[in-house]
């Protein structure tokens, strides 16, 4: 199949998370890969909740998973599947394969099967089932005792094939395979099966999952052939490992996706970033939505596992943040961030954080990275950075700051250009380089030499609150010269 070409229909993919725990961001990825498949070939993208583990499937991950889907604008096309619904399909499928003599019960003990194992010489560990139960004749005794359901290997095959739509041609042979349990023996069905029946139910035409999925595939073929149903196209992309080479952990990043909103990141900054983790499209690494959907295809994705690179998100995430509307912004922040921002800078007015939100969000790379620098910079600084001073601070900054303050206490101008004009023309009276009274004016009033730039943080915040941080810089520099 050519997958650079609009004619496959009809597309319909899932996304099958198991709630166990909090959508992983490997996940999440696997879901925007189906998303955008489908939205590439006008197809269909479907949602199902894998909850047959009753123990550890919990409400609460069903409702964080949602919500991180919601969060990055992925819905399901459709109503939403849940496989603890579909408990009775499962056992009738069941049934139907034992009455067929396509699945068999089996009774054997763990410490049975590694006994004959050992008896024979193989290690446990590292071999399959030896079909002990697959003829035997169950009787109503037999019926009392616990027991399994195994699906049946056909011994007139070879090999299963298939052709995956990312790494080609890919077999297992006889010898890889062994009689699978379908069902364990408190009657809830294994993943392999569950996945096979609600796979088929739902129609679903292509499975794009993660490459450590492919050892179950040519099971779930053989059971699509014993039902003798269609059997969907599969695609295994490559999973994202840490720097370390190894899966990624939450040593090395954060793994669960709401961490990352928590974190200051925008959904569409993690959603492009996540895409070009495995996938490509030339060297373009800005995409938006409707870029995505219009390039994404299967050609282009990597066999390679993708490395995480904390630096590569950052930065995408800074050049949304500085394509993004201030207010949107804002709002991000109050949902997402800090619902009591504005509270927390009263005495400035939301005009006046919209404008810093504009200087700032130049500069950083996360919203709570933005939020961290405006509240720091909400209050006069009585702490300075030693570095900065050490390199911009010399015995005449007093008197340069000192002559400053008076002139800025005459002025009448506070917009951007009345302070630039008031600065330069004390420089000039001063015979003196601009950065010389620039480096200190910014330490003065952030308390560092990086910030943006000061004629615009000094018309944000006036001409009584400028003055007030240079006079409380200009003592901190007295006082330091007298101890």
């Amino acid at each position: 199949m050519n997958q650079g070409q609009n004619e496959i229909s009809p597309v319909r993919v899932r996304f099958a998370p198991s709630p166990t725990g909090h959508l992983h961001i490997g996940g999440l990825r696997t879901a925007i890969f189906n998303w955008l498949f489908a939205r590439h070939y006008n197809g269909l993208f479907l949602i199902r909740l894998e909850d047959t583990d009753r123990e550890r499937s919990k409400q609460e991950y069903v409702d964080s998973i949602l919500e991180a889907l919601e969060w990055v604008n992925i819905t399901a096309d459709e109503p939403i599947i849940k496989q603890s619904d579909c408990f009775s399909e499962y056992s009738r499928l069941t049934q139907q394969l034992l009455n067929t003599g396509k699945a068999y019960r089996c009774f054997c003990l763990q410490e049975e099967i590694e006994a004959r194992q050992k008896e024979k010489g193989l290690d446990p560990l590292f071999v399959g089932y030896d079909g002990f139960c697959r003829g035997r004749q169950v009787t109503a005794t037999d019926l009392e005792k616990p027991n399994v359901i195994r699906f049946k290997i056909p011994y007139d095959i070879d090999e299963v094939i298939f052709d995956d739509l990312v790494r080609g041609s890919i077999s297992f042979s006889r010898e890889q395979l062994d009689d699978f349990i379908i069902a364990r023996s408190d009657g809830t069905p294994t993943y392999n099966f569950a996945v096979v029946v609600d796979d088929a139910a739902m129609s679903i035409s292509h499975v794009i999952r993660g490459e450590d999925h492919i050892s179950n595939t040519p099971k779930q073929i053989l059971l699509y052939q014993a039902f003798g149903s269609a059997i969907p196209e599969f695609a295994h992309v490559p999973l994202i490992l840490g720097p370390s080479g190894q899966r990624l952990s939450k040593r090395e990043a954060p793994t669960g996706v709401l961490e990352y909103r928590h974190n200051g990141y925008l959904p569409d900054a993690l959603v492009n970033y996540l895409v070009r983790l495995g996938w490509s499209h030339g060297d373009q690494e800005i995409f938006t939505r409707q870029e995505l959907i219009s390039y994404f295809t299967l050609d282009h994705v990597g066999k390679k596992s993708a490395i995480f690179d904390q630096e590569k998100l950052d930065w995408i995430n800074g050049v949304y943040m500085r394509n993004t509307d201030n207010q949107v912004l804002l709002d991000t922040i109050l949902v997402s961030i800090k619902s009591d921002f504005l509270d927390q800078l009263k005495k400035w007015g939301k005009e006046k954080i919209l404008i810093l939100i504009d200087l700032y969000k130049q500069r950083t790379k996360t919203l709570r990275e933005l939020v961290d620098e405006l509240l720091r910079f909400y209050k006069i600084p009585h702490q300075y950075d030693q570095d900065a001073i050490k390199k911009w601070i010399i015995p005449e900054s007093i008197k340069y700051l000192k002559f400053l303050i008076e002139r800025l206490e005459c002025q009448d101008d506070f917009s951007v250009e009345g302070f630039s004009s008031v600065i330069h023309a004390v420089c000039n009276e001063l015979s003196i380089k601009l950065v010389k009274l620039a480096q200190p004016i910014r330490i003065a009033l952030t308390g560092s030499s990086a910030s943006p730039g000061i004629f615009e943080l000094l018309s944000v915040i006036g001409k009584e609150e400028s003055i007030a941080r240079l006079k409380t810089f200009v003592a901190f520099l007295e006082k330091s010269a007298v101890n």
